[in-house]
């Protein structure tokens, strides 16, 4: 069974658009009926290096794992691990701007891997949509299977750079993301969400002790 979009509320402070505080990321959730892991499991091999290898031979190079988006046939694989630009480190408009946009792409590295861990160290406390975002992506990154899509880009990030009363920054960011294809285990399609309009999103940014971290999350209408 597929589904319920993901929205809530946090009672933050009207700024230059109107806010409407609700689930900044909208998605169709999954559960149950999946078929079971089918248990496959890497190949390994070993191998038994010469005795004395020739001084002439040179050791090949080891290619480049190169990345493959999710599809049909499979998961992603080598999915780029975000890196957090050096810009976003610094109390700038501009560090402001490239966190928010780092903060998404994080989000968009669990959808394409179901590996939460790194969205669990930047998600806003007590953020109830970013729980409903893990639990369909845990669920669908289990028991063999997986999502096609969703990977999130986001065109345009802009603050304002005017601090709150409450010393928090507001980012506004447009979001875009890709269709959704739940994959049950057996490569069958359980559900494909027709593609979504872009979502206007409001980061609220705290910068203490050298660092940016979200504290709320929201999304903008009107």
């Amino acid at each position: 069974m597929i589904s319920h979009n993901v929205r809530m509320s946090f009672g933050l402070r009207p700024a230059a658009a109107a806010l409407a505080v609700a689930g900044a990321v909208v998605l169709a959730g999954c559960s149950g009926g999946a078929p079971a892991d089918p248990g496959t499991s890497p190949a390994s091999a070993s191998a038994t290096p010469p005795a004395s290898p020739s001084p002439s031979t040179s050791p090949s190079p080891t290619p480049s794992a190169v990345y493959k988006p999710a599809d049909a046939s499979g998961p992603a694989q080598n999915v780029p691990v975000p890196v957090l630009p050096e810009v976003a480190k610094t109390e700038t408009k501009e560090g402001a701007e490239a966190y928010a946009k780092y903060w998404f792409s994080v989000l968009s590295y669990a959808y394409e891997t179901g590996n939460v861990d790194i969205f669990e160290q930047v998600e806003p406390p007590g953020c109830t949509a970013c729980l409903k975002v893990k639990e369909v992506i845990k669920n669908w990154h289990s028991e063999g299977r997986w999502l096609v899509g969703g990977k999130l880009t986001t065109p345009v990030a802009n603050t304002t750079f005017e601090k709150a009363e409450d010393g928090r920054y507001q980012v506004a960011v447009q979001v875009h993301q890709e269709p959704l294809s739940y994959m049950r285990a057996d490569g069958s399609v359980a559900r494909t969400d027709p593609q979504a309009p872009d979502q206007g999103n409001l980061l609220m940014l705290d910068y203490k002790g050298g660092a940016w971290t979200a504290s709320e999350l929201g999304s903008i209408v009107g």
